[in-house]
């Protein structure tokens, strides 16, 4: 009888952090398609405030040298990159020399 009881505990347990994991995934993924899409803007950033790899002699976010580098980006809301108006010109959706 124990035996049966036991069981009976373990399996509802088990259903029971189931759903909690199933609930929590469905949350995470309505959250991710909710945040607005982005895409990678150079020439944007400031000296050491870009989001990630800046070229030669930088390694990620943090490490561009000059502000408005080329080849440093930062994320941005997708569209509106190249309306972004910087002292050195606009945004690129592509690495600028």
């Amino acid at each position: 009888m124990k035996t049966a009881q036991t069981a009976l505990a373990a399996a509802a347990f088990a259903a029971l952090a189931f759903g909690a994991a199933h609930a929590a995934e469905k949350d995470k993924m309505a959250s991710d398609s909710m945040a607005p899409a982005m895409e990678k803007c150079y020439g944007v950033a400031k000296a050491g405030h870009n989001d990630c790899k800046a070229g030669a002699g930088t390694t990620c976010a943090g490490t561009s040298k000059a502000d408005y580098q080329g080849n440093a980006w930062k994320n941005v809301p997708a569209g509106t990159c190249t309306s972004i108006k910087t002292p050195k010109g606009m945004g690129s959706l592509t690495p600028k020399a």
